[in-house]
């Protein structure tokens, strides 16, 4: 099967819309800069997916953040994409984490920040509790308080494989989102192995094989990490030269990290040199 795509689809005797998204490729590129926790691997990989139906129920360009945190071992996970489906992701972790950890054993008390960055118009922020027991739920809750639109999110992932169906109402003064409660019990028989294997297609023929289902075109999800060589020069930056020379007189370089992908950055003396001596003006825009 075709991986790392994101299906939305609509039907045509309902006043309902759903999304489903399958990740391979893409969710291995958020593992592979670490060596996560089981648990934590699936909870990154359902992080993805549901960041990936979020982005595709949002009408903007520009940016979606969706970021987990609290005080158990887990202190933080997150997602980030934008309105072409390109993603990365990170968690950070403390201790040793059962393979089969709840959520609420692996963030403790706990709350997501979903944020929505367009690059026109005022950023939106919405959080939500993490009191129900798996992300899906939490998700659902977040629709209920934001949107006030009935909806059902399947999330799954499996260290290997990601994947997430969203069916939520659309917007409508019409009866025939009555329709909704049917759809929801069909999609909720959905497993994952199911969507682990099978196309779109024949997921949804599954599903629905008596709806009027109109499957639009898939939407490639891709993993991209956003760091350079410059950006980690503009941060350089921001510490007082004294303190970089310093530690570069200590260390004799300075590295920098990357969080998201682990590529190590490295600067000698003539490099710190070269970044105070360019004015601010000429950074490179982050």
């Amino acid at each position: 099967m075709t991986h790392d795509m994101l299906h939305r689809y609509l039907f045509d005797d309902a006043d309902v819309r759903g999304e489903v998204v399958q990740l391979q490729d893409s969710y291995q590129q958020v593992l592979s800069a670490h060596d996560y926790p089981l648990a934590v691997q699936h909870l990154l990989g359902e992080l993805m997916a549901a960041t990936s139906l979020l982005t595709a129920t949002i009408k903007f360009t520009g940016d979606i953040s969706v970021q987990l945190q609290g005080d158990g071992p887990v202190s933080l996970a997150v997602i980030n994409g934008n309105n072409k489906q390109v993603m990365r992701g990170v968690s950070r972790w403390d201790g040793d984490i059962a393979d089969d950890a709840s959520l609420q054993q692996m963030l403790g008390k706990g709350y997501m920040v979903i944020t929505l960055t367009p690059d026109e118009g005022e950023r939106y922020q919405g959080i939500v509790s993490l009191e129900h027991p798996n992300l899906a739920a939490c998700l659902e809750e977040y629709f209920n308080q934001s949107e006030q639109l009935p909806t059902q999110i399947q999330l799954f992932a499996n260290g290997k494989q990601a994947a997430g169906m969203l069916l939520q109402v659309l917007p409508s003064k019409s009866a025939k989102n009555e329709d909704y409660e049917h759809l929801s019990t069909l999609t909720a028989t959905i497993k994952a192995e199911e969507l682990f294997t099978l196309e779109a297609e024949q997921v949804l023929h599954r599903l629905y094989h008596q709806e009027q289902v109109r499957l639009f075109d898939p939407v490639d999800v891709t993993f991209k990490c956003r760091c350079s060589r410059e950006r980690s020069a503009a941060a350089i930056r921001t510490i007082p030269q004294a303190e970089v020379e310093q530690i570069l007189a200590e260390e004799g370089k300075i590295e920098m990290g990357c969080e998201y992908c682990s590529v190590m950055y490295t600067f000698d003396g003539i490099d710190i040199a070269s970044i105070y001596a360019v004015s601010p003006s000429n950074d490179t825009p982050q």
